[in-house]
């Protein structure tokens, strides 16, 4: 999500949001504003940046949205959000396409009626991430509401909400009548979860195949991080200036990323049916697939410990690491020096916040 005004006035930080990959087949620019011209001068300097469409972020639950009067907080008027789209229609050349919440709070729940309104403003689909936004992350998305807007649009509506699993997302699809699926938070804990969907559309288009969950071990793991971290040498430079920029972010995703597990779908599927898996806690082990401490690998517990300072030193080695080699042979050291510490920290923090196996995601700032 970049900021409108930001993005209109050169802003470094918004701009960086415009950059396209040269294989992105489809490319979309998601603003946040309040006012028609700078959703209109966005949405031309998305153009300019090889944008597909625009989407306008009326779902995002966060301070740093709200106290500007953008994101979820537009729910509150939907008639003035409505204007608000038909004016960025009106002047721009890319589609436009609207992302909502179900309603502010639980007692004000307007999707039906706000996806209604931005049809008639001429918004081209409507994404419903299906919890409020008081709700934020703390609860299980309410597929059913999106499912009911779906059946009465004639507009796709597009699903987000607790999708982490490629038997999620096809069940989600197959019950609930959304034209398509967004994905957020999954993607940050499993960033190859758009790798599962296309390998799993290509099989049911050629054979009818379900397709394949792909569970990546601790090693594999290490190159797809790795990558990341690549990415943001390129982007920020490989200097002390760059990592000091890229240290800013990436602590961060490996804080999303120690919450990966396999969840097959022989064990998870019916599960998954009554409780997402991406509120679903594991602490370090999953008895439900038969892994027990002793039989983890050091390294496979270290990239699941939950502590910051871990993410940290993870972050480090992968960043001075020559190969992916070097980098598996760097934390793999750093597991068997390190790893008690680590386990025990985290052990007593779980202890003194009184968590159980699966909880929501409200500590952990989101867009799915």
């Amino acid at each position: 999500m970049a900021f409108a005004r930001g993005l209109v006035k050169g802003d470094r930080v918004e701009r960086a949001r415009l950059v396209k990959a040269p294989n992105e087949s489809c490319f979309g620019v998601q603003i946040a504003t309040n006012q028609i011209s700078e959703g209109v001068a966005a949405a031309k300097l998305a153009k300019e940046a090889g944008a597909s469409f625009v989407d306008l972020n009326c779902g995002c639950p966060i301070r740093e949205a709200t106290r500007r009067g953008l994101g979820a907080v537009l729910l509150r008027k939907p008639t003035k959000l409505a204007r608000l789209v038909s004016g960025i229609v009106a002047g721009s050349d890319l589609p436009v396409t609207v992302k909502i919440r179900t309603g502010e709070n639980e007692s004000k729940i307007n999707a039906s009626a706000v996806a209604a309104l931005m049809e008639a403003a001429g918004a081209a689909a409507v994404t419903i991430h299906g919890r409020t936004m008081e709700q934020r992350y703390k609860k299980a998305a309410d597929w059913s509401l999106i499912a009911g807007v779906a059946a009465e649009r004639k507009i796709p509506i597009i699903g987000n909400g607790d999708i982490l699993a490629i038997y999620e997302a096809k069940d989600r699809a197959a019950a609930h009548g959304a034209a398509a699926l967004m994905v957020g938070r999954g993607a940050l804990i499993k960033p190859w979860v758009f790798q599962e969907y296309k390998e799993t559309a290509q099989h049911l288009a050629l054979s009818g195949h379900r397709g394949r969950e792909i569970a990546l071990d601790a090693v594999e793991r290490v190159g797809v991080y790795r990558r990341l971290v690549a990415y943001m040498k390129e982007h920020f430079r490989d200097d002390a200036r760059g990592k000091k920029s890229a240290f800013y972010f990436l602590p961060w995703h490996f804080a999303w990323f120690h919450r990966y597990r396999a969840f097959p779908s022989s064990q998870y599927a019916e599960a998954s049916r009554q409780y997402p898996l991406i509120a679903t806690r594991i602490d370090l082990t999953d008895p439900r697939v038969g892994e027990t401490e002793e039989g983890l690998p050091p390294l496979e517990r270290l990239l699941r410990c939950d502590q910051e300072a871990a993410h940290l030193a993870i972050a480090d080695a992968l960043w001075e690491a020559p190969s992916d080699a070097d980098a598996v042979a760097a934390l793999t050291r750093m597991a068997g020096a390190d790893l008690a510490a680590c386990e025990a920290e985290g052990r007593a923090g779980r202890g003194a916040r009184g968590e159980g196996g699966r909880s929501g995601d409200d500590e952990q700032e989101g867009q799915g």
